[in-house]
């Protein structure tokens, strides 16, 4: 922003401001003054920076968590009625106003605007799904366990939780929790990435228009020292991260050493198995959609398309030809198919890749770097790129890249295609494109990936089943939202009871048993 301002001598003169961006602590912003850190936030188009977020010291994050757990003795006792009722007013103001939510996401993330207003559909699912927190929550009972004795089941909340969350998915992936945490009666501090801060402190801001009490639901903006301190703080009773593996191995490990529950979902390298029998043309949309889309930025993305001979030729010819026909440009661009990258490190960090898979052997089909954008020249640009004759080995097989860079590797047989994802480290997603119903079952049966899809080229659950990898794609035994996320964010109490008749007595120092 520009605005004018009188110098020493009394000139008038244009001064640049930015804008803040601080946390959101006990339903409102932040006001304990400057922060002594912080972060830049730019428009990925442009190149610019447009803002600055507060970088949370150890004491805000203290601050945070004290909000949430002075709010919890309300909250946990707070009806299901009511709960449920807060939780329909969410729903309702942020599908009235997901326009607005998706242009924050595309100023500050860059992806198209179309794809942000379908990050917010899926995260309205999860919404949607823990409005039925009553049905969701309940207990079972069992009347005459034993002579006189009643046994029945309760799921309570937890306490305060913290939510970390990854730039990709500014909404959708805190909407994976949040949802449930606050139905089942928790309250909530979450920590987004300092990249693109702004879509949580808009939730936030919708979720006290719905009436949710203060404090039930914080917003801490910062780096390592907040994520630190989230895990290390003795109030947080559980913790759900979403981001690279290296890093989700760090959170599980540090947040279950001091005692709290742990969901940590990790980086992937999805492949997706083309049979000679496909419809190479449905393939090939399919692998460009699910390659470029988000510039590659989704931990879903396809990055490694195996072709089992002799398709290969014929799939790279349609794969070379479509990504012609992509507009890349800003997000905001109705016409722009694939926005840039969230930030000009990561933008060179993917772009190095080319380089070195070219030195490694690959063949590189198609050259990001010239394909044509139509944005301004300092945005964080690179186009869809495409590999050929890939190996495991390389670095452009071995590591996620997490941009918009499309890996062709050939095999002889299904059998190669199967033995090769079974062999990668990671099992996020993965997809069969096929006409045969009995390869598709085999498929299905043998892959080692947590989410399959078939001729579906990113399998990413619907809101009541529930999202998670296998391998080094996950850290704990909990996927996120569905019946899994129910049963994180509580923790189930057995209540055996009996009512005494008025006559009664007697001494047994036996074992309890039933009869």
């Amino acid at each position: 922003m520009v605005r004018l301002a009188a110098d020493d001598d009394g000139r008038v003169c244009p001064v640049t401001t930015t804008k803040r961006i601080t946390h959101w602590i006990a339903g409102r912003p932040w006001t304990g003054g400057p922060a002594e850190r912080h972060g830049d936030v730019y428009d990925p188009a442009t190149g610019q920076v447009t803002a600055q977020v507060d970088l949370a010291p150890a004491e805000v994050v203290d601050e945070a968590v004290g909000a949430a757990l002075a709010a919890f003795q309300q909250w946990r006792h707070a009806s299901v009625a009511k709960r449920t009722g807060v939780l329909f007013a969410f729903r309702e103001l942020l599908n009235a106003r997901r326009e607005e939510l998706a242009a924050i996401i595309v100023s500050e993330h860059g992806k198209v605007h179309s794809d942000a207003l379908g990050e917010l559909a899926r995260g309205l699912e999860v919404v949607e799904y823990a409005c039925g927190i009553p049905q969701l929550a309940k207990g079972s009972y069992t009347e005459q366990a034993s002579t006189g004795v009643d046994v029945f089941s309760i799921r309570q909340p937890l306490g305060p939780v913290a939510i970390i969350s990854p730039f990709n998915f500014p909404a959708m992936v805190p909407m994976w929790f949040f949802p449930l945490a606050v139905a089942a009666g928790n309250t909530v501090v979450v920590k987004p990435s300092e990249k693109d801060p702004s879509a949580a402190n808009f939730l936030a801001g919708l979720w006290r228009e719905a009436g949710l009490p203060d404090g039930v639901f914080n917003v801490v903006h910062g780096d390592k020292p907040a994520v630190d301190r989230l895990l290390e703080h003795p109030d947080i009773k559980a913790v759900s991260f979403v981001g690279s593996t290296p890093i989700a191995r760090y959170v599980y490990e540090t947040g279950t050493r001091h005692g709290k529950r742990v969901q940590a979902l990790g980086g992937a390298k999805n492949h997706m198995l083309v049979l000679p029998d496909a419809d190479l043309d449905l393939a090939a949309d399919a692998a460009v959609n699910a390659g470029y889309g988000a510039a590659g930025e989704r931990c879903m993305a396809v990055s490694v398309l195996v072709a089992v001979e002799p398709v290969a030729d014929a799939l790279v010819e349609r794969i070379r030809e479509r990504i012609g026909t992509l507009t890349v440009g800003p997000g905001r661009a109705p016409g722009s198919a694939m926005g840039p990258l969230v930030t000009g490190g990561h933008r060179d960090k993917v772009t190095s890749y080319l380089d070195t898979g070219v030195a490694e052997g690959a063949e590189l089909a198609v050259d990001g770097r010239k394909h044509p954008i139509e944005g301004e020249p300092g945005g964080f640009w690179l186009g869809p790129t495409l590999f050929d004759r890939v190996r495991p080995g390389m670095s452009v097989y071995d590591e996620e890249i997490f941009g918009p860079v499309l890996s062709v590797v050939r095999v002889g047989s299904y059998d190669e295609g199967l033995a090769l994802i079974n062999a990668n480290p990671y099992g996020n997603g993965t997809a069969l494109f096929t006409n045969d119903g009995g390869a598709a079952r085999r498929f299905q049966n043998e892959v080692e990936v947590g989410m399959v899809g078939i001729n579906v080229p990113i399998p990413v659950p619907v809101a009541y089943y529930s999202f998670g990898g296998w391998k080094s794609s996950l850290f704990g035994d909990a996927h996120a939202y569905g019946e899994d996320g129910v049963r994180f964010f509580t923790r189930g109490k057995a209540v055996t009871q009996r009512w005494l008749e008025p006559s009664h007595g007697g001494l047994n120092l036996g074992f309890p048993t039933n009869s």
